[in-house]
C-alpha cells in the first residue's frame, strides 16, 4: 500500500488551533486530500481554520457514521493504494470512544500502515487534572439512561474503584449533565471523590474534584456543556 492512514485531532470546542494542535501536524494536513469524516461540513470547517489556503472543493470526503456498514468502510480505504487518508473525528481523537476505531480495526486487517498524530484528548486531560489513580483506570462511556439502571451501575463503579483501586470515567449526553450529578450523589459512597471536567482546553474549562457530600452542597450548572465525570474512592 502506497498510502498511510493518519489519524487527525481536532479541537475540543472553539479553542484556537495555535494552542493544541502542534505546527508539524497542521502543515502535514494540507497534503492530504481524502477524509474518512464523522460530519462533513464540519471537517471542512475545521480543515480551514487549519489553513484558510486549503482548496476545499479539490478534497474528497467519505462520511462515516451508525449507519456505515463494514462493506462501506472497506471500500473508503481503497483509495489508500494511491493516496493517504485521514480520519477526522468529532470526538476529538479519532478511534476514542469514537466510530473511527472501526476504521483502524480495516486498516490493520488491509496491512495499511496507522498513524496516530498528537492532539487533545478530553478523557486523557480529565485524567491527568484528576489526581486519581493514572496506573489503573477504566473508560465506561455512557452510563445507562433509566434511573434504577443507572444508579446499579454507579454503585457497582464506585465498588469496583474501591476494590480495584481503579479510576472510573464516563460521559453523559451533555443535557443530562445536572441529572448525572444528582444520581452521582444519591448513589455513591461521601468519601468517593468525584472529578467534573467540563470545557476542557476553552477559557471557560472548569475542573473541579471533591469527595461526593461536598459536591451536594455545590451551585453548578453543567446543562449542554461538555463534561468527563471520574470518580475514584480510596481504602
Amino acid at each position: 500500500m502506497k498510502g498511510k492512514l493518519y489519524l487527525i485531532p481536532t479541537t475540543l470546542g472553539d479553542t484556537s488551533i495555535n494552542q493544541v494542535i502542534p505546527q508539524d501536524i497542521q502543515e502535514l494536513i494540507p497534503s492530504i486530500k481524502h477524509f474518512i469524516v464523522e460530519n462533513i461540513r464540519t471537517a471542512r470547517r475545521y480543515l480551514k481554520k487549519v489553513n484558510s489556503a486549503i482548496d476545499i472543493d479539490e478534497l474528497r470526503f467519505y462520511e462515516l457514521n451508525k449507519h456505515s456498514s463494514p462493506n462501506e468502510i472497506s471500500g473508503y480505504l481503497n483509495a489508500i493504494k494511491d493516496f493517504d487518508i485521514g480520519i477526522i473525528s468529532e470526538a476529538g481523537c479519532p478511534g476514542v470512544a469514537d466510530p473511527g476505531a472501526d476504521v483502524v480495526k480495516l486498516a490493520h486487517e488491509k496491512n495499511i500502515q496507522v498513524v496516530p498524530l498528537v492532539g487533545p484528548s478530553s478523557i486523557l486531560m480529565s485524567l491527568m487534572a484528576s489526581g486519581f489513580n493514572g496506573q489503573n483506570f477504566a473508560f465506561n462511556g455512557y452510563l445507562p439512561i433509566k434511573s434504577n439502571e443507572r444508579a446499579k451501575k454507579i454503585k457497582q463503579l464506585d465498588s469496583r474503584s474501591l476494590s480495584e483501586n481503579q479510576t472510573q470515567i464516563f460521559i453523559e449526553a451533555p443535557y443530562r449533565n445536572n441529572k448525572l450529578v444528582e444520581d452521582l450523589i444519591a448513589n455513591c459512597s461521601g468519601g468517593t471523590k468525584l472529578c467534573i471536567a467540563v470545557d476542557i482546553t476553552m477559557e471557560s474549562e472548569f475542573i473541579k474534584t471533591l469527595p461526593v457530600k461536598a459536591w451536594k452542597g455545590m451551585d453548578i450548572d453543567l446543562h449542554k456543556k461538555p463534561a468527563i465525570f471520574l470518580m475514584h474512592r480510596e481504602k
